[in-house]
């Protein structure tokens, strides 16, 4: 299983070398070294961020991909690689699409933590604890219902359960497979902010910001061929349980020691 990735959008429009270092030249490394070890079977992390921008309706494993940015073309390039490989040296793999990894561990155990933190869902929530003095919200002039961005949240949990659906997949002898990880429904920014204020019990500060650069208005999944293929599915995803479970786990971390 792949997971290794850089994977901040606006550090791979900033830094796009470092990108097409480790997500493609590494993953290229790694393929190799399959073929060299006679290893024929792989799943690999992708991401939505191969598609680029739609037009807002939920995307399935049909629509183009065109990313609009450094991160989501490494992805892109190594699904490519992936997909002639497999011809190539006879190997069989499933590629997971997710559509941004969220929440934390129910039993709080495990949970999200980098630094700098890029993310939504853990910014939110560090601004509610007062380790920040405010979210921040990157352009509220998206062709949106509220002028923020949309994301199609899937919590770790599902992702988890996705691989183990698709190892049992190969290891049953399985076709290769390309599949998108989502629910099917998008919250905006605005509403992220405002369902966590709401499972806390106080408001939560924002301040506007511009867009960053190759960010996407709308980006939501269509989940069906996951489900069709694998039997997939995201009972842990819904909002509300993305959020407790993060929530949960922030409350519990000694911040400033390793996570």
């Amino acid at each position: 299983m792949h997971f290794a990735a850089s994977a901040y959008v606006g550090e791979s429009v900033r830094d796009p070398r470092l990108y097409y270092r480790n997500n493609v030249a590494g993953g290229l490394s790694l393929l190799d070294a399959m073929v060299d070890a006679g290893v024929d079977k792989l799943i690999f992390s992708s991401s939505c961020a191969t598609f680029g921008v739609q037009d807002g309706s939920s995307i399935d494993e049909e629509h183009p991909q065109v990313p609009v940015n450094p991160y989501g073309d490494t992805k892109l390039a190594l699904e490519r690689a992936v997909h002639w490989y497999d011809v190539a040296y006879s190997r069989r793999s499933v590629t997971l699409r997710y559509f941004n990894a969220a929440g934390a561990d129910p039993d709080g155990e495990l949970g999200e933590c980098h630094e700098p933190e890029p993310h939504l869902i853990p910014n939110v929530l560090r601004a509610a604890s007062g380790r920040l003095p405010h979210v921040e919200i990157f352009g509220d002039d998206y062709p949106t219902g509220d002028g923020t961005a949309i994301r199609d949240y899937v919590h770790v949990t599902d992702l988890a359960a996705a691989h183990v659906l698709a190892l049992e997949h190969l290891a049953r002898g399985g076709e290769t497979l390309r599949l998108n990880l989502g629910t099917g429904r998008g919250y905006s920014v605005r509403e992220v902010v405002t369902a966590a204020s709401g499972i806390i019990g106080r408001d939560i500060p924002v301040r506007i910001s511009p867009r960053r650069p190759g960010d996407p208005p709308v980006l939501v999944a269509n989940g069906a061929l996951a489900a069709k293929q694998l039997g997939w599915t995201a009972p842990h995803s819904g909002l509300q349980t993305i959020v407790r479970t993060a929530w949960n786990w922030q409350q519990h971390q000694r911040w400033g020691a390793a996570t």
